[in-house]
């Protein structure tokens, strides 16, 4: 059996160390794990050593090690809820669409690396595809209940449906192409996909 080696992310604390204990120390240190040695093969237990922390404690945050990529999706979700309500009720559909993905992936600067890593291994990891299709159902519901509610349909027919599918597919699109990037701007890519899409995915005029 390969020995892999521990980098310095991911070696145990020494004693004295304060142990790491918030969410966002734990997801790069499982990110760092998951990059050298494989999402497979890393454990829980892994992580929780590295991190200096009981087992209980990543579990505190995550329900499952499938979980830990997608940081506090959840959280994400509750926000972007709370964007497509507070938009004015004549922003076109579409529009407001568009308004409340940019805000979703809104990430602060020192985090943009981490981020790249972690729709990396999200998208590229055969291990997630199963668990990020219930993601990509509960992002899609918040876009379908918000074009519902403008449209004064339920959430569950056609239309609604349609549009958080569309609304998945070419943010899926934008985050591919970003990853090919390395200095490209992922917000700058959802822009242009979702303004593509609210002209019916017709190419702009050039200017």
């Amino acid at each position: 059996m390969p020995v892999h080696p521990i980098s310095d992310a991911a070696r145990p604390r020494r004693a004295g160390r304060r142990p790491v204990t918030s969410r966002s120390e734990i997801e790069h240190i499982a990110l760092d794990l998951f990059t050298e040695r494989g999402f497979e093969t890393t454990t829980v237990d892994d992580i929780a050593v590295a991190a200096g922390i009981g087992r209980r404690t990543v579990f505190r945050y995550y329900a499952s090690k499938n979980d830990i990529p997608w940081g506090a999706f959840d959280e994400q979700l509750d926000r972007m809820r709370r964007t497509f309500a507070a938009l004015p009720p004549d922003v076109p559909v579409m529009a407001g669409v568009r308004r409340a993905v940019l805000d979703f992936n809104e990430v602060d600067a020192q985090e943009q690396p981490w981020h790249r890593r972690r729709l990396r291994l999200i998208l590229g990891t055969p291990a997630l595809q199963a668990h990020s299709t219930l993601r990509y159902a509960e992002w899609r519901r918040v876009v379908a209940e918000y074009a519902a509610a403008r449209l004064g349909m339920s959430p569950d027919e056609l239309v609604p449906q349609t549009v958080g599918h569309a609304s998945l597919g070419v943010a899926l699109a934008a985050y591919e192409h970003w990853l090919t990037e390395d200095n490209g701007e992922l917000l700058e890519l959802l822009d242009v996909v979702f303004r593509a899409l609210e002209r019916g995915l017709v190419p702009e005029p050039a200017r």
